[in-house]
């Protein structure tokens, strides 16, 4: 099936480089990193979009640290579909640039909204989803998440509470979305574990797909500020300038507070694609090759006595021996090396606030 002209993807991939530091800088963060030898989480998420989107309705969003790597990682865009942030504004502004940028090229248009830094290897099993949520949003006026089928009771996502099997009329797909009930926070382990208990939740995942009439006539009932700066954007002359003006003077908030809860209807499309966030280094440690006992490491190491440790290798000509320890997580660059506590992983990021500025 060939990509709809009238398909776009929006493809936030800014952020910053703290989780996985000090592999991750500023300027380079999860998603610009080939951390499995299959290329940045940022060029899988394009290549997964081949004969969904064309390549001239892919967009990316980042920031001016980041902007120069993101082009040369993805020459084939358009350079006019590469935009950076003038000001950090968080989500709900972010996705609200990419709408009136899109809005202003095809009014009548769907468009996705996706994050440039998961780990997703079933291609096929992820177009299929996105194709159906493409339908029911060309046919409908809800707002549709793709969610997550939780694995376990992870306390670090927001979850999505489902109701019903919607009901759209003249819409051909076998995976037919759920009405939402709520969206639910990041809950203590005991109420996620409640949650799997009784059923019928989500992971969210932050992936969108709506029409560019639905979202619109939502954001002016549920932001007005973001709806007119859209409205901006899709009569502006010169898009950039405009951009540069009005985008710093936007509130911060996220698409979740923005817009999602707030929403008349919310549909939730369950993802039958394999999806890892890959958060942090324990995370990482899963897809590396295991040496000795339970030691994740992307390279050859020596180790006695050592057991459940992550090493990461990124400098050359470097060897790294163990001796007696345990629960570490090693990460060696060409300037600097972290050695942390497996079990403090979430905590790294907490680094940034006493590095020097040159190691950022």
């Amino acid at each position: 099936m060939s990509a709809n002209s009238h398909t776009y993807a929006l493809i936030l991939a800014g952020g910053s480089g703290t989780r996985f530091w000090p592999l991750s800088r500023d300027h380079k963060p999860k998603q610009l990193l080939d951390l499995f030898n299959t290329g940045t989480l940022l060029a899988q998420t394009i290549d997964r979009l081949h004969g969904l989107v064309p390549i001239e309705n892919i967009l990316i969003l980042t920031n001016e640290k980041q902007v120069a790597a993101v082009r040369e990682l993805a020459p084939m865009l358009p350079a006019e579909n590469i935009i950076a942030e003038p000001a950090k504004r968080d989500t709900a502004p972010a996705v609200a640039l990419g709408i009136g940028i899109i809005s202003a090229r095809d009014p009548q248009a769907v468009m996705m909204v996706l994050p440039s830094d998961q780990l997703i290897t079933n291609t096929a099993a992820y177009q299929s989803v996105m194709r159906d949520a493409i339908t029911i949003a060309s046919q409908c006026d809800g707002l549709i998440t793709i969610g997550i089928k939780p694995t376990w009771p992870c306390p670090s996502y927001g979850y999505i509470e489902r109701g019903e099997r919607a009901t759209i009329t003249g819409v051909d797909c076998e995976n037919l979305p759920y009405e939402v009930k709520r969206f639910r926070e990041k809950p203590s382990s005991d109420l996620a574990e409640q949650f799997l208990a009784q059923g019928g939740f989500s992971w969210n995942a932050g992936m969108f797909v709506w029409s560019i009439p639905a979202v619109t006539c939502e954001l002016t009932r549920q932001c007005p500020q973001l709806a007119l700066f859209i409205t901006e954007l899709r009569n502006s002359s010169d898009i950039d300038a405009t951009i540069a003006a009005q985008f710093p003077t936007l509130n911060p908030i996220s698409i979740d507070y923005a817009l999602m809860e707030k929403a008349n209807r919310v549909l939730n499309l369950e993802a039958t694609f394999d999806w890892d966030d890959v958060g942090s280094w324990i995370s990482i440690a899963k897809y590396l090759p295991q040496q000795g006992c339970h030691n994740a490491t992307n390279t050859v190491i020596s180790e006695i006595e050592s057991e459940n440790n992550i090493v990461f290798n990124d400098r050359k000509n470097s060897h790294i021996a163990l001796l007696g320890v345990d629960d570490l997580i090693i990460v060696q660059t060409e300037d600097a090396l972290l050695i942390a506590n497996r079990h403090q992983a979430d905590a790294i990021k907490k680094l940034s606030e006493i590095l020097p500025k040159n190691l950022l």
